[in-house]
Order: C-alpha cells, then sequence, then structure tokens
C-alpha cells in the first residue's frame, strides 16, 4: 500500500504542489472520492475548493465496463475504438451517456447548491482525482474545464498508471502525481483504506470550506467573494 487513505494521499500530493500557492490556484475535486483529496490540497496551498462532476459512461448490460465519461459543461468522451473492438452499438452507449449527463446534472445541483458555478477563465485550475486508471473520466473533465479557459490546467493525482498519465500530459499544462505505477490493476489497490466516499462526506467538506451563507452585501460576503473561504 502507497496511501493509507485519501486523508494521507492529499497531504502527500500537496506537498508536491507548494510551488504553485504563489500562484492563487483554485483547487478543483472530481466527486466523490477525489474531495477528500483535493480538500487536502487546497487547505495546504490556502486555495479555494470546488467540485467538477464527472460521470463514467458504462457499457450497455455492463454498466462497470467504462467505454467513455460525461463532465459537467457538457463534454463528453468516448472511446470508440473500445466501442468498436467490443461490438457495441454507439447509439445504445449515446443513450446512456445522455442518461449520465442527467445524473451529472442532478449532482452539480447536490453538492454545489445554490453556489454559483466558479469562475474559470484566466485563473490557475488545479484538477484532483483520488487516482487515474484508464483515464476516461479525467480526460472529459479537463475537455470541458478547457472550454472555460482557464490560465493553466493542473492535474494532480496521488497514483496513476503509467500509460494513462503518458496520455493525459498533453490534455493539460502540468502532471503532478506522487506514485505513478507501471502496473495497476485498479486505484484501490494502493491504499490501506479505499472505502467509498458517501455524498454528505463531500457535501459536508465542502460546507467547512464554504462556510455559511452571507447576506449580499455584508463584509463576510466581501470576505467570501475574494475566495477566503476557511473556517
Amino acid at each position: 500500500m502507497r496511501f493509507r487513505n485519501r486523508t494521507d494521499a492529499g497531504q502527500q500530493l500537496a506537498a508536491l504542489l507548494m510551488g504553485y500557492r504563489a500562484e492563487s490556484p483554485l483547487v478543483l475535486g472530481l466527486p466523490r472520492g477525489g474531495i477528500p483529496v483535493a480538500f487536502e490540497v487546497a487547505r495546504s496551498l490556502g486555495a479555494p475548493l470546488d467540485v467538477w462532476v464527472v460521470r463514467k459512461v458504462g457499457a450497455p448490460g455492463q454498466p462497470e465496463l467504462g467505454l467513455g465519461a460525461v463532465a459537467e459543461g457538457g463534454a463528453l468522451f468516448l472511446d470508440r475504438g473500445m466501442i468498436r473492438s467490443l461490438g457495441f452499438s454507439e447509439t445504445e452507449v449515446l443513450q446512456t451517456a445522455e442518461r449520465e449527463a442527467e445524473e451529472v446534472s442532478a449532482r452539480v445541483a447536490r453538492f454545489r447548491g445554490s453556489h454559483p458555478a466558479p469562475e474559470l477563465a484566466g485563473r490557475m485550475v488545479i484538477l484532483v482525482d483520488d487516482g487515474v486508471a484508464t483515464g476516461g473520466t479525467v480526460r472529459a473533465a479537463i475537455r470541458a474545464l478547457r472550454e472555460r479557459r482557464p490560465r493553466r490546467i493542473i492535474l494532480a493525482v496521488p497514483v496513476g498508471a503509467v500509460e494513462s498519465l503518458d496520455s493525459l500530459r498533453a490534455e493539460v499544462d502540468d502532471l503532478v502525481c506522487v506514485h505513478p505505477a507501471e502496473f495497476m490493476l485498479a486505484v484501490g489497490e494502493f491504499y490501506e483504506d479505499f472505502s467509498q466516499t458517501s455524498d454528505e462526506e463531500v457535501q459536508e467538506l465542502l460546507a467547512r470550506v464554504r462556510g455559511p451563507r452571507r447576506e449580499a452585501g455584508s463584509p463576510e460576503a466581501a470576505m467570501d467573494a475574494g475566495d477566503n473561504w476557511w473556517v
């Protein structure tokens, strides 16, 4: 095992990202498992934290087999080579993608609530997940983020399959990984505790960095607008 849990993974990852602290980054975590990792990164960098929602697009009748991903903002990534090689109908896969897009919208509402989506134009964004296996969900997230015109996108993960990381480097401005793995069956094999992160845990961690809702025009609201979210 490389990491005790996602908190430990986030702390180790944060240590490699401290050089970005002075650039006032925005940390975005991929829910659900990426949020505890991103929370530690954001805390160490003194940076604001938000979610960026992505859903795997599973094969028809085999939802555990990922054929692509759909992200907040509408970006869709499909592994058409795999779809063809396995004999699946792209029309059926697209129907699955539409259903997952609806779930993305539901999760955005659940996790972000009344808070607006973060403004990304011109900002440095650090995108965090708990690991990269095939890279499909991360790729969809990156492509959706690019459409919001951030200044730079940094992909940061505790562990990732070397082949997948290499394929993602061209999609981002920098890639930071604590443990690039030559052989990986699943991300969870690198964690002692890889128990599922609940919706409630995601909401609780986000609430901790956002703080209570403020009345418009108050000094506290002005502080929130300056990304001073820590409580």
